[in-house]
């Protein structure tokens, strides 16, 4: 990324970053990465609070870098809360009768409260002029730290810009649940001298209608300007793995969750294999990221015993997948997953929804063929720019499996022997999203964010400053 590009003369905040969990290969992980290092090029000081550090934050000061383990998605309180408040988490959820259940929500709140004083403390100690709560307040992952935000921005009155990547209400686990009333009131809060922004037209949509505001569109984006290239880092990937140079590599660049469909993108590969036997040998579809947060083994279990009827030879390399290049307590090596998307021939990209699409983006600057479904976001946010990827209706049978044409797969093995075709996929996608969803772009769009909030900020500011001196007087 070219740190010398002008980003502008407005002033400098300090912004604290606010997650459940942080460091990590998730959308969320990777986008306040992107954030970050875009508001440290402006000049501001970026702090960040979370649950958990998979990995420290690149490039924030490990001073700057404060953990409040109650906000963890999986902290034992965020777990028994789960299972008291949302039925469909559990196998065997409680019967809880009404009385029982105020106790809890109670229970909650008050807790809510103590980790909002907590985070408190972290404000007033740092100064901190603004908060970014990623996610917290669109999905109940992290219950307490959605309430300690929402305790904080309407109590305290901190200044807090809401980042909100996917809402509660689009998953159907959290359909059923206790708290109906506070998610509404919290999940996002619609109170005045709050900031919003969301990742897709969609989503703002949405969110005017639900909430009656009007959120910032601020796109997943990508670091264009420093795209992973072969290197002498990851130029051995292949053979740590047990690759050969001429093995077929199919990636599929995301964590293993059912809305990622990869049983569809498993049947693809099946497919192909039937289609073209003389390259079924070769083919190693691998899936780079880990098992989600939102399931349990079965659905792992279903698509390797999908793999083993149709013959699709899967590996699941997450243990070898980081946020960053390193090495496991083995002494073997950990590759990013843009490491592994250079060395990959083609990608699958199939989900049945998406917030966005952080992995597409992710393989258009790797310049790798992509086979990707029209999902809702898709069609209103990306498919009107420009790229060249190959399509696959979002179209599904009776038994819920999505319809994959015999010219899809034409399309597929063109990508993969036609070098002429696939050059022109590439590099034509790299250049048109690079204007659409590249750094640029980001910039342009937090420095609008922060303009129009400035003065909710300044006055967050004082209001601070104030506290802290009737407190030490």
């Amino acid at each position: 990324m070219n740190l010398d590009k002008d980003c502008g003369e407005l002033e400098k905040f300090r912004i604290c970053f606010v997650s459940g969990k942080l460091g990590d290969v998730d959308g969320v992980s990777l986008e306040v990465d992107k954030w970050i290092a875009v508001l440290q090029e402006a000049g501001h000081e970026i702090f960040t609070i979370a649950g958990r550090y998979a990995k420290p934050v690149q490039n924030v000061a490990q001073a700057n870098q404060f953990t409040v383990p109650e906000i963890d998605f999986a902290s034992e309180e965020q777990k028994a809360y789960e299972t008291q408040l949302f039925p469909l988490l559990s196998k065997r959820p409680p019967l809880l009768m009404e009385e029982e259940l105020e106790l809890v929500r109670g229970k909650l709140m008050a807790h809510g409260r103590d980790v909002a004083n907590q985070m408190y403390e972290i404000i007033k100690d740092n100064e901190i002029d603004v908060l970014v709560g990623q996610n917290t307040n669109a999905m109940p992952m992290t219950l307490l730290g959605g309430i300690a935000v929402y305790l904080l921005t309407t109590e305290k009155r901190v200044a807090t810009i809401f980042h909100h990547h996917d809402f509660w209400w689009e998953r159907s686990r959290f359909s059923s649940n206790n708290i109906e009333d506070l998610l509404n009131k919290i999940m996002p809060p619609a109170d005045l001298g709050t900031e919003h922004v969301v990742i897709s037209s969609y989503a703002a949509h949405i969110l005017e209608s639900i909430k009656r505001v009007k959120p910032h569109v601020i796109n997943n984006c990508e670091d264009f300007e420093d795209p992973p290239v072969f290197d002498d880092y990851n130029r051995d990937f292949r053979k740590e793995l047990g690759y050969s140079d001429d093995d077929i590599l199919i990636v599929q660049p995301t964590r293993i969750v059912p809305r990622k469909r990869i049983e569809d993108s498993v049947r693809l590969v099946g497919k192909f294999q039937e289609t073209y036997p003389d390259l079924a040998p070769r083919v190693k579809f691998i899936i780079s990221l880990y098992q989600g947060d939102e399931m349990d083994d079965s659905y792992v279990t279903s698509i390797m015993g999908l793999a083993e009827r149709l013959k699709v030879k899967v590996d699941l390399i997450a243990e070898r997948v980081a946020a960053i290049r390193g090495k496991d307590e083995e002494g073997r090596k950990l590759y990013t997953n843009r490491d592994v998307l250079v060395n990959g021939d083609i990608v699958t990209y199939l989900p049945i929804w998406e917030g966005f699409g952080n992995a597409l983006l992710e393989a258009i600057s790797a310049k790798v063929p992509i086979l990707t479904t029209t999902y809702l976001v898709y069609k209103t946010d990306i498919m009107g720019v420009g790229l060249k990827t190959i399509e696959v209706r979002d179209d599904y049978d009776k038994y819920g499996r999505l319809m994959i044409t015999d010219e899809v797969v034409e399309k597929m093995h063109r990508a993969l022997v036609d070098k002429e075709f696939r050059k022109d996929m590439v590099e034509t996608s790299f250049i048109v999203a690079n204007e659409h969803f590249g750094y640029d772009k980001l910039r342009q769009k937090l420095n609008e964010v922060m303009e129009s909030y400035s003065d909710e900020i300044r006055a967050s500011r004082k209001r601070l400053h104030k506290s802290m001196k009737d407190f030490y007087v």
